[in-house]
């Protein structure tokens, strides 16, 4: 299976930047992924809700060109399903064990995601209640993906 994982925005920070770097590699010892990153629109400073749409549907456009018709595709929202490490692992299996070859997850930008990749997901994943900037939302998802295949191994990290 390979995981993909789109964020909208630029990942800016080195300090986070290092983090996902990280676990990509940490990552590649389990499974095949790819990471993109800086889709987002420019926004005008304080923009009307039309700028907001229009911006919206053109990342959402480039979000969906990406994502094939057989991917399955995980959009990272507050309102989704929140697992715990554990239950996400079962998640990571079950589509293994589906033959899913491709997931995708992908994290909005400031405005967050276009309804048109929203109702596309074949599924809603929220990592918290709490609200995250993109950037540490991704560097979390990717720490809980590498999670997940340390607890499917049965290796030791996950406490």
């Amino acid at each position: 299976m390979k995981l993909k994982i789109i964020s909208v925005g630029k990942i800016r920070e080195p300090y986070i930047k290092e983090g996902i770097t990280e676990y990509l590699n940490r990552l590649r010892s389990y499974t095949s992924l790819e990471f993109i990153e800086g889709l987002e629109e420019k926004t005008p400073p304080n923009p009307t809700e039309t700028q907001i749409n229009s911006v919206l549907a053109r990342e959402g456009n480039r979000v969906l060109s990406l994502i094939r018709e057989n991917d399955y595709l995980v959009a990272l929202d507050y309102r989704g399903k929140a697992p715990d490490s554990v239950a996400m692992a079962g998640m990571v299996t079950d589509w293994m064990n589906q033959g899913i070859s491709t997931v995708v997850f992908v994290i909005g930008a400031s405005h967050g995601l276009a309804p048109e990749v929203m109702q596309r997901a074949n599924y809603k994943l929220s990592l918290s209640n709490l609200t995250f900037l993109h950037q540490m939302t991704a560097l979390i998802l990717l720490e809980q993906l590498y999670r997940s295949f340390k607890i499917i191994r049965g290796e030791p990290y996950h406490k």
